[in-house]
């Protein structure tokens, strides 16, 4: 059972004389994707000729390395590279990430041990879940959240505890201590991801501290999902949970170049930390593919050793664009806006007036009206609903453009 986000309805399909009746069952514990409403407004509205603003899926338009992107043509070209590659990795690449690892948080790793290339981050994360739990087996997740955070436990069978976060929460580990105590069947594992999507909440060393205290004591292992390790502003600068000492006892963290290298289509990501998991990972995926295609894996070890002052400058593009858009917010009316830290994202609460309609329905009413799309909180869980979510996904001239046609619809509705 996944608590208080919908309730299952089993899929049936009535057979013909001929035909067999079918019942896909995993994903019967899947709801409809939210976030298709409103992509497939937007998509109606742009083939109707409408200049669509979309700050709704957070796919970044920044480019990638230019000398990862050569080298990637450079070792397309070479024929043995167009042969399957290895499932874990290559050695190089789990070297750079380690490497990239002691230069940034002062943590060392074991590249042979401590470290496995991933299909970028969604698909490492949804495979260690299917390692790590099963049915029977409880997760620990924040509420709201990004979705494969919350279903790759119910992928793998296992029943989800929710526990809320957001702007107004005063102490998440509180929550977390009190969500396990409740929680039934006990947790086995805590799933984390700070800076925080969509929400943008950020935490410091002594909350990792803390919660691996908390993990040792009570025998649950932790999954920190790192995606916006180098999205950070204003002087924050986001710590690893494998920081902490001791930390690889019960904890793995997931590191992507999708975010801080702004290389989202190349698919690579890294698990790293605790070894007995990575080596469990790493059968599982012995199993289920080969890798990616290696020419990406040897551009990414370009990109992490030669371009590693580029989430800099994808980081100042952010800050630029989030500045642009939080001011001009503030201008026009919508209040209680937080500026975020961390994250390539905004989290807003649906402007007074608007409550009634919900996050969904006042992100359609949004589209249509004002022809910018957001994302509706309620997709991210039950807790998500009251909000919708800015991506910075845009140029700080769009984002202009954006915010004239969302003052429009303000004030035609005020």
């Amino acid at each position: 059972m996944y608590h208080g986000i919908y309730v299952r309805r089993p899929f049936t399909l009535v057979p013909g004389p001929d035909e067999v009746s079918m019942e896909f069952r995993r994903i019967e514990n899947l709801p409809p994707y939210v976030f298709a409403t409103v992509d497939a407004l937007k998509m109606r509205l742009r083939r109707a000729g409408e200049d669509v603003i979309d700050l709704g899926f957070g796919n970044p338009d920044i480019p990638s390395p230019e000398i990862a992107v050569e080298k990637l043509c450079e070792s397309a070209r070479i024929p043995r590279n167009h042969r399957y590659s290895a499932s874990r990795g290559i050695p190089k690449l789990r070297k750079a990430v380690t490497d990239l690892y002691l230069r940034r948080f002062g943590v060392e790793l074991d590249p042979d041990r401590e470290a496995i290339v991933t299909i970028g981050a969604k698909e490492g994360l949804a495979h260690l879940l299917w390692v790590l739990a099963q049915p029977g087996d409880g997760v620990l997740v924040p509420t709201p959240s990004y979705p494969i955070h919350q279903f790759a436990p119910v992928l793998a069978g296992a029943s989800v505890t929710q526990v809320p976060l957001g702007p107004h929460v005063r102490d998440f580990f509180e929550n977390l201590e009190e969500a396990f105590r409740r929680a039934w069947p006990r947790p086995r594992v805590i799933v984390t991801s700070f800076p925080h999507n969509p929400t943008t909440y950020c935490v410091d060393l002594v909350f990792w501290e803390r919660l691996v205290d908390f993990a040792r004591e009570n025998e649950v292992v932790l999954v920190h999902d790192f995606a916006y390790a180098d999205v950070y502003f204003d002087g924050y600068k986001p710590p690893s949970i494998l920081e902490v000492p001791g930390a690889t006892d019960v904890a793995v963290e997931l590191y992507t170049l999708t975010k801080s290298f702004s290389m989202a289509g190349w698919r690579v990501g890294f698990l790293v930390g605790n070894a007995e998991i990575i080596a469990a990972l790493q059968k599982l995926k012995s199993y289920l593919d080969y890798g990616t295609f290696q020419p990406i894996q040897v551009a990414s070890i370009v990109a992490m050793n030669e371009a590693s002052d580029y989430p800099k400058v994808v980081r100042d593009i952010y800050r630029a664009r989030r500045d642009a858009l939080c001011d001009g917010l503030e201008r026009i009316g919508w209040t209680d806006v937080e500026r975020p830290q961390g994250t390539m994202f905004v989290w807003a609460p649906v402007p007074d007036g608007f409550d009634k309609l919900g996050s969904l329905e006042f992100a359609v009413e949004l589209i249509e009206d004002a022809k910018v799309a957001v994302s509706p909180g309620v997709g991210f869980g039950p807790g998500g609903d009251g909000y919708v979510r800015f991506a910075l996904v845009e140029n700080e001239q769009r984002i202009k453009q954006a915010l004239r046609g969302i003052r429009g619809f303000l004030e035609s509705r005020a």
